[in-house]
């Protein structure tokens, strides 16, 4: 049995509330407001990085997160809403979470795009109960300012992130650990 001293019952107190008052603003708002928040990331993302086009045309389908927020003080999580696209079009709806212990601090938000390679990739994870991101993800890379770069060993992988737009205090960004569900808004 593990024995809390005061101060360590604060500290996981503190950052079990500062997760849960950082909410992310997608709530649920319903599909349209997901399916509008998706479409702005997707602009921002074509717009911002030409080269994920590529990827998009090529991909068998993509899931988009618009908002993820990650917070830890020791403990840590993050929680975000987002969509699956098959097409160009919405076919279901997805929350991500992911939870995280050690020496950590600080607080951010970002958006990613996981972009399915294969059609037995997109299949894999629309048939798993919850889909968890690990280390079979190939990350696109911010190499040279506002460039992203997907190399030839990237480009063959059959799931590629793309994790951008990130704000706040915390170091580092990945989704490896992140469980994706299937959900209803």
């Amino acid at each position: 049995m593990t024995k809390f001293s005061r101060r360590s019952f604060g500290l996981y107190a503190l950052a079990a509330t500062t997760l849960a008052a950082c909410g992310n603003g997608v709530e649920s708002n319903g599909a349209a407001t997901i399916d509008a928040r998706v479409d702005s990331t997707l602009d921002y993302l074509f717009a911002s990085y030409p080269g994920t086009q590529d990827l998009a045309t090529r991909s068998s389908g993509m899931l988009v997160m618009p908002l993820v927020t990650e917070v830890g003080l020791g403990l840590g999580g993050s929680f975000g809403q987002g969509a699956l696209r098959i097409g160009g079009v919405t076919v279901d709806f997805y929350s991500a979470a992911a939870a995280s212990a050690g020496l950590q601090i600080g607080a951010q938000q970002y958006s990613h795009v996981l972009f399915f390679m294969t059609p037995d990739a997109l299949a894999e994870f629309r048939q798993s109960d919850g889909w968890a991101a690990g280390a079979g993800i190939e990350y696109v890379a911010n190499t040279q300012g506002e460039t992203l770069i997907a190399d030839t060993t990237t480009t063959l992988s059959p799931v590629i992130a793309v994790v951008f737009g990130q704000t706040g205090l915390r170091v580092g960004a990945t989704i490896e650990g992140t469980k994706y569900t299937r959900i209803i808004p």
